[in-house]
């Protein structure tokens, strides 16, 4: 093994790019990989570019037409197909859409490669997570889906075991619409209610195929969840299931768009439980999956003060050195803010929290909104892997 660690990073990626008004700005990558750099995370990690992913990759996940379709949508967004995802107010075509959605794509099917074949424990990719993408068309900002081409590579290679964990304020429906009849992939979502919020999916009924029942795990959480009840879903069922499942791998989407901050969803998290799930799912691919560990980003739209913080904490976990939460944001690092959006950033890599959790073994309580949730969750998929709920 040459490193612990392998950061996924070209700055081609901030070429993905709906236009000034989207809310996908991608000037969050590019700050997020400054502040990596402020805090000298970049020196514990080895920093690799990847090469694009080409029609054969792609093809693990996305169907032929689909992947003509973008190219012809890249290189004439007027004439893009409205059908299939594409030119919509969600994901605008535009030109070099294809070749820089294969790019973020090659960085997370790479570090698959790299944890499987022992090239590295971790690898991170904040650019990636675009979890929405299907197999046959664009949706909610996503044209590749990089977190599903990555578990298929995993597979590809010989995998026999992949859990995916989404943490994203939106339900993960591009990947287990994916794996939706593979046993041989764990999909977990913790996500926002779907009643309130895109793409409408993701109820704790929603298990699994014919082929692979409880291979698919919803925990939806009413809109105004904070960090205890967060905390509380995410421990009260993900540990059990990953001993059941035993992965050799883990694959995790650590969208930044569950913090209150956020403009586009409903849930009320602080940086400080962000960065425990992060920690979360570094300890458990330890523990279940021999440290095979691949972080991706995914959402976020508060673009200066969360994104930049919680994917430099994910960093710093995968490296094996994380960031003091109370440590001073690097005032280099404030004054390129302000250089490049006029804008002031954050001083301090913590939001002042310092979140607990109630663990389920204690008790529930029926007239509590959240326990409901993780209730119907756990009757739902518990008994489909032989646990009881």
């Amino acid at each position: 093994m040459s490193g612990e660690t392998r950061l996924m990073w070209d700055e081609g990626v901030a070429g993905y790019n709906f236009g000034p008004s989207h809310p996908m700005d991608p000037i969050r990558l590019t700050l997020t990989m400054r502040l990596v750099e402020a805090f000298g995370l970049d020196e514990r990690v080895d920093v690799v570019a990847a090469r694009p992913a080409g029609d054969s990759t792609l093809g693990l996940v996305h169907r032929t037409p689909y992947l003509d379709a973008v190219r012809h949508a890249s290189a004439h967004p007027w004439e893009a197909d409205q059908r299939l995802g594409l030119g919509t107010p969600d994901t605008p075509a535009f030109h070099g859409m294809h070749e820089v959605s294969a790019l973020i794509a090659g960085q997370s099917v790479a570090g698959a490669d790299d944890i499987w074949l022992d090239e590295v424990r971790h690898a991170v990719n904040f650019a990636g997570g675009l979890h929405h993408a299907m197999p046959g068309a664009a949706s909610g900002f996503c044209v590749y889906n990089d977190a599903a081409l990555a578990i298929a590579r995993l597979l590809e290679l010989g995998a026999e075991r992949v859990a995916y964990i989404d943490t994203d304020v939106h339900h993960g429906d591009g990947v287990q619409d994916t794996f939706w009849d593979d046993p041989r992939v764990l999909t977990i979502s913790l996500h926002e209610h779907p009643r309130t919020l895109f793409p409408g999916t993701g109820l704790p009924e929603e298990t699994g195929g014919e082929e692979a029942p409880g291979g698919a795990v919803n925990i939806p959480l009413p809109a105004g969840t904070s960090d205890a009840g967060w905390l509380r879903a995410l421990h009260s069922v993900v540990p059990e299931l990953l001993a059941a499942f035993r992965p050799q791998a883990i694959v995790s989407q650590h969208g930044a768009d569950a913090h209150i901050e956020d403009p586009l969803a409903h849930l009320a998290l602080s940086l400080d439980a962000q960065r425990l799930a992060a920690e979360a799912c570094h300890s458990w691919a330890h523990e279940h999956a021999d440290g095979r560990w691949l972080a991706l980003g995914g959402g976020g739209y508060a673009v200066i003060d969360v994104v930049p913080r919680l994917w430099t904490h994910l960093v710093g976990i995968a490296a094996h050195a994380p960031v003091e939460p109370t440590a001073p944001v690097p005032e280099a690092w404030r004054a390129a803010v302000y250089a490049l959006t006029r804008q002031h950033g954050p001083r301090r890599m913590t939001d002042g929290g310092e979140p607990g959790w109630r663990d389920w073994a204690n008790g529930y309580d029926p007239a509590d909104a959240v326990d409901q949730a993780i209730l119907a969750t756990r009757h739902a998929v518990y008994p489909l892997h032989g646990l009881l709920p």
